[in-house]
């Protein structure tokens, strides 16, 4: 195996049940079929048109076949009425499974947010007050709001874990990206509060800093070309990160014995953003 192929990781059994919201694409979905490999059952929210649809049975397939739970629904994630509908479902279905059924991973994993520009030389087609809310509502904001629901139907587990996507868009200047990178901030200090709120619950709390990463949402950024070739030429192992890199990271972080673990970016890159 060269230092550049990706090691396929075993870790013991976690059992009970991840939510993850992104789920369809990316980061979301390896991370799904990487906790479902792990004996996690799945809970999957995405929001997809028909053309996307055909990718998301071949996840949900792929999970199954390892023997796991693949409830996936198609929605709006910072839709509150249907945020709260969908807790109610999961509520429900746990109920008439009757084992005592908890959420041991919650990952947030929304991609949609405004790449206009700031400031541009005709001053025309500008970020504006609405697209600036919405990211923020999307990226950010609905972190908490699904961690909220979740507490409030007792459906955590007492050793719980959530984890966050951020970026190095967070602390670097990406053109088109301000507006997502002032939702990454957010979203950052929504974690570290957290993580301080939940600690007596024995919830760790995390954001997740991986690489630059081929994914359709990356590709969308107008600086995607440059981010590229800066990360090829950074990286040590010289390659782009892989969604399934990030996922074997979160299984091994949704481990019991990483309970003191809490609060913190953890980066995901290979060395890219630290050691290039």
């Amino acid at each position: 195996m060269t230092m550049t192929q990706r090691k396929e990781c075993t870790f013991p059994p976690l059992g009970g049940w991840a939510l993850i919201v992104g789920a369809s694409r990316g980061f979301g979905a390896a991370t799904a079929l990487a906790l479902a490999k792990a004996g996690v059952d799945i809970i999957g929210v995405h929001l997809d048109r028909r053309a996307g649809m055909p990718a998301v049975d071949r996840l949900k397939s792929a999970i199954r076949e390892t023997g796991r739970e693949a409830w996936f629904f198609n929605m709006n994630a910072a839709d509150e009425r249907k945020r709260y509908l969908l807790i109610r479902e999961i509520q429900r279905r746990f109920e008439e499974r009757g084992n005592n059924d908890k959420i041991r991973v919650l990952l947030h994993s929304l991609a949609f947010g405004s790449l206009k520009d700031y400031i541009n030389s005709d001053l025309e087609g500008l970020v504006n007050q609405k697209d600036l809310d919405m990211t923020m509502d999307v990226m950010a904001h609905s972190l908490l709001y699904w961690v909220q629901d979740v507490l409030r139907a007792d459906l955590f587990d007492d050793d719980g874990r959530i984890f966050a996507m951020t970026s190095e868009g967070s602390r670097v200047v990406w053109q088109g990206y301000g507006a997502v990178s002032a939702a990454k901030c957010a979203l950052e200090s929504h974690v570290r509060q957290l993580a301080r709120e939940l600690a007596p619950r024995g919830i760790t709390a995390n954001c997740i800093m991986a690489g630059v990463t081929d994914t359709p949402a990356a590709r969308k950024i107008p600086a995607y070309d440059s981010m590229v070739r800066s990360a090829l030429a950074k990286n040590p192992r010289g390659r782009l990160t892989q969604p399934e890199d990030v996922a074997s990271s979160i299984v091994a972080l949704s481990q019991p014995c990483t309970y003191w673990m809490t609060g913190n970016v953890i980066s995901v890159d290979g060395g890219e953003t630290h050691c290039g």
